[in-house]
């Protein structure tokens, strides 16, 4: 790492000077300094903090008075969740935290993290030397992180919190270093043990002389399908600037501790880094410096494997491995629940577990009985703390070679991949990750019935627990055992472009696809989403001047444009077929599940649609939602299949003459006719959120339709489109060119805070409405010349 840390600029050196002048000038007040956190919080539009600090401890200690400013019930939320106080506050039978795994209910929230508790496995992570356990800086950013919040909540008091949904709250309290750390191994397992936080924490073995049906499949994340995120970074080759362009564009939760929230972290001539964090994330996880940019898309591997352990006669926590019986460990755990009556009392539960992990009886949505044999779940995020390590070392990073190398080093990426450019144009695709070291020997051998089923098609293992050779494999290039060593795992360096849209790694750029790599991570030679379709096609479009505008090759301005052009693939591939065949209906009536139903008015305005997903498009919400009919087609929508030769272009042409087809089309209108929406109404009349009685019209369109700017909406059956549950969140475009400061311009979509008395509660989101951005703020003059900018200097006392 010290080759990280050694790219410095000597003229950064200049800014720690114009802060102080600056803050001088403008006459800010500050508390005495009596002691060692200092900061100073620079407020530009829309509420961007720019934080400044001599030292680590000082950035966390600003980057988290802010934060907490901006969104304390959502972070308060997501602590007492981690410290298993959900019960106590809200009722054993209210709702799981759904930012941190899957729970049903509290009280199975409470005796999973009860459980973390117990078993001082993030105690033992944080006493651990780096790489395992947090480098200097990271745990001095920490202890300033704390001390910020806990001087936020003494500065504001619980009574004084403006957000009504915490105000006057109990549960809002202080929090310690161990909250932090508790929370960051919770974000990095929400893909994997936090899914099955339900089956772990009822997990109890059949009753006797029950046999459960074994399941044949896992269908994990069903409401997380349409989640995910693009990412674009295209190098020296396909820009107009001489250096790299990216657009980093996740689609994650409007609502909820996953939300992003957006800032920048300077100590002069060590750090200086700007982007967005999960809420309660310490430090910046998506975001550019003066020489890299990076994001992330949510990856295809599979972080986490499950081994069915055979279980001897008549002693279900008795497992056998290679013949010889072993004991499972069973952890009691406690928690306070409060009763309807308003009283506490205690609830107890106890978790089982094994060398591997815990006893899991259900994942997901999928039963695994406890009966003859017994599954254990086994993550590879379970000890990552390492994902704090490798963030901050990207925000050092000066070239995409260090990004590579920060990857390598700490494996500490949970769930997702890296797309990263610099300012000499390179482009960097890399799935250096957490990820279980099962080749597909392994599989092949070791794989159960499940298994068996399971893993050609997800890449999730479920191998035999009861042969110790199944156990997953070393690598001593691993940061630890179980893992597979970064050399095993896909990366790509371009001077054109990579690309990913959570599809595997094998089309990242389709002139040098990636194979190399075994079924965990990924599958090769499938068909890819109409969205990675979209994106390839689109920077294709680009690189060769055949998309209409001016040109050839990326700057910046071209890549908000096509992000916003709000283009469909699936419109191009189907929209004129589409047309075709509601012209064609007998009396313009089109077969439904219900009887017919007129379409005759949607006709033209599918003909003459230009194929996107903007406010003023016409046929647009029909089209999206014929497209949610079409994915119950049994058969598939298609007349030409995928073909592996063609996997751009695959598959294509809609089967109009295929009844299914037919009736998708008319039940989708019925849709439309029973919310009174007109079948040709403009998109941005029936899509929008509502933000303190203000409805905002909002674009873009679900996943399946293949448009990057994806909105995942909520239907409403009498009213259309009305809120977002998850879509385009932090978007982000920065271009490196001649310049000392990249160009870069920011967008979050549904604004800096939860907190509808902020005035920063739905700024960003009229900004995204009318498909505006905000310039980015970065260099000195830049913050200095804000027309609104505030500076306010913080410190411990």
């Amino acid at each position: 790492m010290g080759q990280l840390r050694g790219r410095r600029r000597a003229g950064r050196a200049l800014a720690g000077v114009l802060v102080l002048v600056l803050t001088a000038f403008l006459g800010a007040s500050q508390a005495a300094a009596t002691g060692t956190e200092r900061a100073t919080i620079r407020y530009t539009e829309y509420g961007i903090p720019h934080v400044v600090a001599d030292d680590y401890a000082g950035l966390g200690y600003g980057y988290a008075y802010a934060a907490a400013r901006d969104n304390i019930c959502l972070i308060a939320e997501a602590y007492v969740t981690v410290d298993a106080e959900r019960s106590r506050y809200f009722g054993p039978d209210a709702p799981g935290n759904p930012a941190l795994g899957r729970a049903s209910t509290s009280a199975n929230s409470d005796a999973y993290y009860q459980y973390r508790k117990d078993t001082g496995a993030v105690e033992r992570l944080v006493g651990q030397a780096p790489p395992i356990g947090p480098e200097p800086e990271v745990a001095e950013f920490v202890r300033g992180y704390v001390a910020g919040y806990n001087r936020f909540l003494r500065d504001t008091g619980r009574d004084g919190i403006t957000d009504p949904a915490c105000r006057g709250a109990e549960w809002v309290r202080p929090i310690d270093e161990l909250d932090v750390y508790r929370h960051v191994n919770a974000v990095a397992t929400a893909m994997g043990s936090g899914v099955a936080i339900d089956g772990i924490s009822t997990a109890r073995p059949a009753p006797a002389g029950v046999l459960p049906e074994v399941p044949t499949h896992l269908d994990l994340f069903p409401a997380e399908k349409s989640m995910g995120s693009n990412a674009i970074a295209v190098g020296a080759d396909g820009t107009r600037g001489g250096g790299g362009v990216l657009l980093g564009n996740p689609h994650f939760y409007w609502q909820g501790a996953l939300r992003f929230w957006q800032s920048q972290l300077t100590i002069p001539g060590e750090v200086n880094v700007s982007g967005a964090s999960l809420l309660g994330f310490p430090g910046i996880q998506i975001g550019h410096n003066q020489d890299v940019a990076w994001s992330h898309t949510v990856s295809t591997a599979a972080t986490f494997g499950l081994f069915e352990l055979p279980l001897a006669p008549g002693s279900p926590t008795t497992y056998l491995v290679d013949g010889r019986a072993r004991e499972m460990t069973p952890v009691p755990v406690s928690f306070d629940v409060r009763r309807p009556d308003g009283t506490i009392g205690r609830e107890q539960r106890t978790i089982w577990t094994t060398p591997q992990g815990p006893v899991v009886t259900q994942l997901g949505n999928v039963p695994l009985p406890w009966a003859s044999s017994a599954h254990v779940l086994r993550d590879a995020n379970a000890t990552n703390l390492r994902a704090l390590n490798t963030w901050f070392d990207l925000a050092r990073a000066g070239s995409t070679e260090d990004v590579s190398r920060a990857l390598a080093a700490s494996q500490g990426m949970p769930w997702v991949n890296t797309i990263a450019t610099d300012r000499a144009g390179n482009a960097l695709y890399s799935d250096v990750q957490a990820v279980p070291h099962v080749t597909d020997e392994l599989a092949a051998d070791c794989s159960t019935p499940l298994g068996s089923q399971v893993f050609p098609s997800s890449g999730i293992p479920v191998l035999d627990g009861g042969r110790s050779e199944c156990e997953w494999g070393s690598d001593p290039a691993a940061v630890e055992p179980g893992l597979l060593g970064p050399a095993q795992l896909p990366e790509l360096t371009r001077r054109d472009y990579v690309l990913n849209a959570n599809d595997s790694p094998w089309l990242t750029n389709p002139e040098a696809p990636l194979a190399d790599y075994p079924r965990v991570v990924g599958d090769v030679a499938t068909e890819r989403s109409a969205r990675t379709r979209e994106a390839i096609r689109t920077v294709e479009r680009r690189l060769s001047g055949t998309d209409g505008l001016p040109e050839r090759g990326f700057s910046a301005e071209d890549m908000k444009q096509v992000l916003f052009a709000d283009h469909s693939r699936v419109a191009e591939l189907a929209a004129a077929d589409t047309a075709r065949m509601c012209a064609a209906f007998p009396g313009g009536r089109a077969p439904s599940s219900s009887g017919p139903v007129d379409v005759s008015a949607a006709c033209p305005a599918l003909a003459d649609w230009g194929h996107d997903f903007r406010l003023d498009s016409r046929g647009s919400l029909l089209f999206e939602r014929f497209v949610a009919q079409l994915a119950e087609v049994p058969t598939g929508p298609w007349r030409t299949p995928f073909d592996p030769v063609d996997p751009v272009n695959t598959p294509n042409t809609l089967a109009v003459e295929n009844p299914a087809v037919q009736t998708a089309f008319g039940d989708a209108a019925a849709e439309l006719q029973t919310a009174g929406i007109p079948l040709d109404a403009p998109l941005g009349e029936y899509q929008h959120v509502t933000r303190n009685g203000e409805q905002i019209p909002v674009h873009g369109a679900p996943h399946q339709t293949g448009v990057l700017n994806v909105l995942t909406p909520h239907w409403d059956p009498a009213a259309g489109n009305t809120e977002v549950t998850h879509g385009s969140s932090f978007l982000q475009v920065v271009q490196f060119d001649a310049g000392e400061s990249p160009r870069a311009s920011t967008l979050l979509t549904y604004s800096q805070s939860a907190d509808p008395t902020s005035p920063h509660y739905a700024d960003q989101t009229r900004l995204f409405s009318a498909g505006q951005w905000v310039p980015a703020r970065f260099g000195e003059r830049e913050i200095a010349a804000s027309p609104v900018l505030r500076v306010e200097v913080i410190s411990e006392r």
